[in-house]
C-alpha cells in the first residue's frame, strides 16, 4: 500500500526491492516501538506521580515562567542538591524516556554503574525530602547546565541509538529540538541555549542522508548533501551567528557542526579550522571523546599516522566502540588491513544497534576479501 501512494507521487526507487524490504522493516520496528513506548510512558507517570505535589501544594504554588510542562518538570529534577551527573541521569530515566542501558552508554560507564547511581539520587531525594517545585526565576540559572545536557543527551540517543533496532530515533531528536527552542525562548539572554539548538539542528539536518534506500548506514564524507535539510542548517548557522564572542561547551560544537553544514563536497570541509575548534573544546571540557574527535579531526587535516598516533596515546576509551570504529578506518587508509580488522572486530563487539553492527561487518568482510 505504501509503494502505491508513494512511487506515483515520488517516482520509482532505484532498487524497489531494497526500499519494499526497508520499509517493512521500518514499520515492524514502529510497531515494536510503540510497544516499548508503553511500558516507559506507565514508568514515567508512575514516577511523576511519586514526584507530584499535593493539591495544597499546588493551590500556593506560584505561576511559572517556565511554560512548557515537560520542561518545568526536567528543571524541577536538575535540583542543585544532587550531583551534576546524577540529576542528568535521573532526569533522563525519568522524564526522558530512556533506559538505564541506553543512559550508561550515554556516560561511557557500566549498566549497573549507572543503576546505582539513579538508585543513590532517589534515596537521597526521599532522605532529605527535596521537594517538587518549579524553581524560581532566581533559581533558574543554577539549573541550566544540567537541563542543557539533558536535552543534549535526549537529542544524541535520537541522533544516534545506542540500543534501538534504528540508527535513528527521530522522534527523540524532535522532541530535544523542540524543548531547546522552548528553553531559548524562555531564556533568550542565555547564548548557551541557542547554541545547543543550533548545534541540533546542524546535526539533525542530515538525517534523510545517514541511510541510504536499503537502510544501510552512510558515513558523513559519503553522503548526498542535497539530501541535506536546508532550512535547518540556515537557522541554525543563523543562531550560530549570534554567538559571537561567546565561549562554551555548545556554541564550540555548534561552530564545528556550522563548518561542515558549509561545505559543499567533503573534500571541501576545513578540517584544519575543524580540529581548531576542538582544540578549544578539550580546553573548556577536557574529555577523552573530545580528544579522539580532535584526533580524527587532525588525521584528515594531516594525514592518517599522525591522528593514529595521537588516537594510540588516548586513554579510558576501551569499552568505546567509536574509538575502535575510528582506529580501524585509519588503519585501513594507512594500508594495515589485518590491525583494522581486529579493530573493526572491537568495536563490533561494543556496539549494540544493529544498523551500525551491520556497517561494522560489511567493513570487516571487504577487508578479509581483499587480503
Amino acid at each position: 500500500m505504501v509503494a502505491l501512494e508513494r512511487w506515483p507521487r515520488d517516482g520509482l526507487p532505484d532498487n524497489p526491492g531494497a526500499w519494499i524490504t526497508r520499509v517493512a522493516r521500518n514499520k515492524a520496528i514502529d510497531r515494536l516501538r510503540r510497544a516499548r513506548t508503553l511500558e516507559v510512558k506507565k514508568e514515567v507517570l508512575e514516577g511523576l506521580e511519586r514526584l507530584a505535589p499535593k493539591t495544597e501544594e499546588l493551590e500556593e504554588e506560584e505561576e511559572s515562567d517556565l511554560p512548557d510542562d515537560r520542561l518545568r518538570l526536567i528543571f524541577t529534577c536538575c535540583h542543585p542538591a544532587l550531583r551534576p551527573q546524577a540529576r542528568v541521569a535521573l532526569t533522563l530515566r525519568t522524564l526522558g524516556g530512556l533506559t538505564t542501558a541506553e543512559i550508561a552508554d550515554a556516560f561511557l560507564v557500566s549498566e549497573a554503574t549507572m543503576a546505582q547511581r539513579i538508585v543513590r539520587a532517589k534515596t537521597k531525594i526521599r532522605d532529605t525530602g527535596i521537594p517538587y517545585e518549579v524553581p524560581s526565576p532566581e533559581q533558574l540559572p543554577e539549573r541550566v547546565s544540567s537541563v542543557l545536557a539533558t536535552l543534549y543527551l535526549i537529542f544524541n540517543e535520537g541522533y544516534f541509538a545506542s540500543r534501538s533496532e534504528s540508527l535513528i530515533r527521530t522522534e527523540l531528536a524532535d522532541e530535544a529540538i523542540r524543548l531547546a527552542r522552548v528553553l531559548v525562548e524562555t531564556l533568550p539572554e542565555e547564548p548557551e541555549a541557542r547554541a545547543l539548538l543550533a548545534l541540533m539542528l546542524l546535526q539533525h539536518s542530515r538525517r534523510e542522508a545517514r541511510l541510504n534506500e536499503a537502510g544501510e548506514m552512510v558515513l558523513l564524507e559519503d553522503q548526498d548533501r542535497s539530501l541535506w535539510d536546508r532550512a535547518q542548517i540556515e537557522e541554525g548557522v543563523a543562531l550560530v551567528e549570534t554567538l559571537r564572542g561567546v565561549i562554551g561547551p555548545y556554541s564550540t560544537q555548534a561552530r564545528i557542526a556550522a563548518v561542515h553544514a558549509a561545505a559543499e563536497r567533503a573534500e571541501d570541509t576545513d578540517w584544519a579550522r575543524i580540529s581548531l575548534l576542538y582544540g578549544q573544546l578539550r580546553q573548556i571540557q577536557p574529555s577523552p571523546v573530545i580528544e579522539l574527535n580532535r584526533a580524527i579531526a587532525i588525521a584528515m587535516d594531516r594525514g592518517p599516522e599522525e591522528g593514529l598516533e595521537l588516537i594510540d596515546a588516548l586513554e579510558g576509551l576501551d569499552r568505546y566502540a567509536p574509538y575502535h570504529v575510528s582506529r580501524a578506518d585509519l588503519l585501513q587508509r594507512l594500508g594495515r588491513e589485518r590491525e583494522a580488522v581486529e579493530s573493526y572486530l572491537r568495536g563490533l563487539e561494543l556496539s549494540s544497534n544493529p544498523v551500525q553492527r551491520e556497517f561494522l561487518e560489511r567493513r570487516i568482510d571487504e577487508l578479509e576479501s581483499a587480503g
